[in-house]
């Protein structure tokens, strides 16, 4: 990928990863300029949000530390990952989930 693409579409991929929120923002800021780069971590951070949920929802209903902590501790380490590919300009899916989220959320 051509580093001026990269450079042009980082802002919106570091975004991306905020939980929620950010996902949303890296939309925004991605809707009229269409950024491969930014796309590409969009949909990564569109897919840990949404596990993110699915996890939270399901995990609730257990309400003990021992059962929530390693979905914490999961959700962390994926946007932490996230977060430093896209810092690096690299385009690299997430472990475990990212190929799958490429191709579920290719529309975006």
């Amino acid at each position: 990928m051509d580093q001026k693409i990269i450079e042009e579409g980082k802002s919106a991929a570091i975004t991306s990863y905020i939980l929620i929120i950010g996902v949303l923002i890296a939309l925004s800021m991605n809707s009229e300029n269409k950024n491969k780069f930014a796309s590409f971590h969009i949909r990564q951070g569109l897919g840990l949000t949404l596990t993110f949920i699915t996890l939270g929802i399901s995990i609730s209903y257990f309400e003990n530390i021992m059962v929530a902590a390693p979905m914490w501790i999961f959700i962390s380490v994926l946007t932490i990952y996230g977060i430093f590919t896209a810092a690096k300009g690299e385009v690299t899916p997430l472990p475990l989930l990212g190929k799958w989220f490429q191709k579920w959320f290719s529309n975006f």
